[in-house]
């Protein structure tokens, strides 16, 4: 059965949807033909549609005035800080990937994506078998100075390399990219993890492993226990460390990064504001992509930007504003250089999709597009309530999805932005198939209630709400967040479980707060949203692959036939078998239900008229370095 964009969503949102979605083989030169198989799989038309010209970049440097040149923008959720190892928040990681480089990055203006080198000097030389991977570094890139280098330029090695990979491993770090780390195979990883976890010592990071090794002071070199074809992805996006600072700093080290990347951070009050200033250690590097021929904004952005020296803007300025009206108003008053519209202003900003006249007249600029990620709620598996495998179990979550109106979602809380989703793959992956249907984006209030009560959830005692099949009473714990568009969607909640009888007790707490608990397993229930980082979507099935529990599968959820399927989509080289993988995959989360999916969301951005370069990224999240600002009129 094909799945056809809602009729709720807006007319912009079903422009996006009914774009080619398959999969597609892209060479991406200069890549060895052994790369080259890897190629891009994601979608053939670019992401973000631009909606007015691109503005004139200025010849002459800001700085070069003696005017430094700012960029204002805002964060809609709070930090929980800048170790790469230990958050897995977007906002921390956004940061995270201005102060520190990797090993790879992505071109800003490659559509559907191209990686090229950042630290390394090259692209990997890779063994026929994809299990072995060499990497040579580019001499000359050092850290931002910090009293911990004794007062020298601090060069990054391939030492620096080995020792963030093997963080990953440390069991005092608990880091929630751990169980991704481990599918990885690097050869000897896991025993020194279990060695220390047997002796209850610290780990030992000098322990030699065969799988991580620093050839010479520039090159490293991976081992993989099995062929992984997509290990790419992973180069460009673990950001590197020094060891001086880990130790210098210990479980304080959130706080205290210190990276290769163009920017550092130079001032901080935590969950407010973020400033961060040039960089004078990073490396010259010029702006260059490579724009697809027919891409028509990327090509003018590369005619006017390319051969500026990186980064063209010296300082940027982040605050934190949750609530929407004032981060809107805020932005229309000049004191922000670009937002994404706000969901309650969408109709104002871009009536029917088009920027609004007024202003279009002050020079504005809007993007907009379908974006790489999904909302859901989960489900807590361990939760005595709505957790475990048991058909009553199942049921009830089943009934809660059911119950769900997704349409009145994207209707009223999404004001049209956004598209049902069907499972936890985002669009733009590998593994996204616009055709596939699933029961999770169905709403039946009656078959909900009948399910309901075929396995015993009945008003047993008469107060009008559902009870538990031993009779206990059944209240569903959601978490939420005290922002106004966070309202909203309790109020939908309260509207949907209100409807089928049951008890819904919406408890109130910050994000970070929210996102301690929810890894502690201390949440019932919580709504959130999950970007894609890399061109593959198993990204959003290892949110339910068992051995991440705790860390990026929030639910708890354990399954060994999931399991084994996510293992065969982890080694299977892209083609017809590994697509089949997917769909199985996609059949027993929607069986089982740990997640309940909602929807892609499709994202408006406004930029002001100073603003030069803006294009949001796919998968990565550093791009202030290519962008510039010019004097404001």
């Amino acid at each position: 059965m094909n799945a056809r964009p809602s009729l709720n969503a807006s007319p912009a949102a079903l422009r996006f949807a009914n774009r080619r979605a398959g999969p597609r083989l892209r060479t991406m030169n200069p890549w060895p033909s052994i790369l080259r198989r890897l190629a891009a799989v994601c979608l053939a038309l670019p992401l973000f549609a631009a909606a007015s010209p691109v503005p004139a970049a200025s010849s002459t440097p800001q700085a070069a005035t003696g005017a430094p040149k700012v960029l204002r923008i805002p964060f809609v959720a709070a930090e929980t800080g800048f170790d790469f190892a230990q958050v897995s928040d977007l906002y921390s990681n956004v940061a995270i990937a201005h102060i520190f480089d990797s090993l790879y990055t992505y071109d800003h203006l490659a559509r559907p994506f191209k990686i090229k080198p950042s630290l390394a000097e090259a692209l990997p030389e890779v063994s026929p078998d994809f299990r072995t991977w060499t990497i040579r570094l580019r001499p000359g890139t050092h850290f931002d100075d910090h009293p911990v280098f004794g007062g020298k330029k601090r060069e990054l090695v391939a030492a620096d390399v080995v020792f963030t990979f093997k963080r990953f491993f440390d069991p005092a770090l608990k880091s929630p990219h751990y169980s991704g780390m481990v599918e990885e195979g690097i050869v000897g990883m896991q025993a020194l993890r279990d060695a220390a976890e047997a002796t209850r010592k610290p780990f030992d990071y000098d322990k030699p492993v065969a799988g991580l090794r620093a050839l010479d002071r520039y090159t490293v070199q991976f081992r993989l226990e099995n062929p992984r074809p997509r290990f790419l992805y992973l180069l460009a996006d673990t950001p590197i460390m020094a060891r001086e600072v880990v130790e210098r700093y210990g479980a304080a080290v959130m706080e205290h990064p210190v990276g290769t990347g163009p920017y550092r951070l130079a001032e901080w009050r935590r969950s407010s504001r973020m400033v961060f200033e040039r960089n004078p250690n990073y490396r010259e590097l010029y702006y260059d992509a490579e724009p697809n021929a027919d891409d028509v904004e990327g090509q003018a952005l590369l005619a006017k930007l390319k051969g500026r020296r990186l980064p063209m803007i010296d300082r940027v300025e982040v605050s934190v504003v949750e609530e929407s009206q004032p981060r809107w108003l805020a932005y229309l008053n000049g004191e922000f250089d670009l937002v994404t519209v706000p969901l309650e202003f969408v109709n104002v900003a871009a009536p029917q999709g088009e920027l609004a006249p007024n202003l279009a007249k002050r020079g504005m600029r809007l993007s907009q597009g379908l974006l790489s990620d999904v909302t859901f709620a989960y489900f807590n598996m361990e939760d005595p309530v709505v957790g475990g495998y048991t058909p009553e179990k199942v049921a009830l979550r089943r009934a809660i999805s059911l119950g769900t109106d997704v349409g009145r979602e994207i209707r009223i809380a999404r004001r049209g932005q956004a598209i049902p989703a069907q499972s936890a793959v985002a669009p733009h992956t590998y593994g996204y198939d616009p055709a596939f249907k699933s029961e999770t984006s169905d709403h039946d209030v009656p078959r909900a209630k009948a399910l309901l009560d075929l396995f015993g959830y009945v008003d047993r005692d008469g107060d009008g709400w559902r009870d538990l099949p031993d009779g206990r009473p059944l209240v569903l714990a959601y978490a939420s967040q005290p922002d106004q568009i966070s309202r909203q969607f309790d109020e939908l909640w309260k509207r949907n479980m209100d409807a089928l009888g049951l008890r819904l007790d919406i408890r109130v707490g910050t994000w970070p707060e929210q996102l301690k608990q929810a890894r502690a397993g201390q949440l019932m229930i919580w709504q959130l949203g999950s970007s894609s980082t890399t061109p593959d979507g198993q990204g959003g099935l290892q949110m339910a692959y068992g051995p991440g529990a705790g860390g990026a599968n929030l639910a708890r959820f354990r399954l060994d036939a999931f399991d084994a399927v996510y293992r065969r989509i982890d080694t299977l080289p892209d083609g017809p078998e590994r697509l089949a993988a997917f769909a199985e995959a996609k059949k027993l989360l929607a069986a089982y239900l740990p997640y309940k999916y909602n929807v892609h969301r499709v994202a408006q951005d406004l930029t002001q008229p100073w603003v030069v370069g803006y294009r949001r990224p796919t998968f990565w999240r550093n791009q202030w370095h290519m962008m510039d600002v010019l004097p404001r009129e």
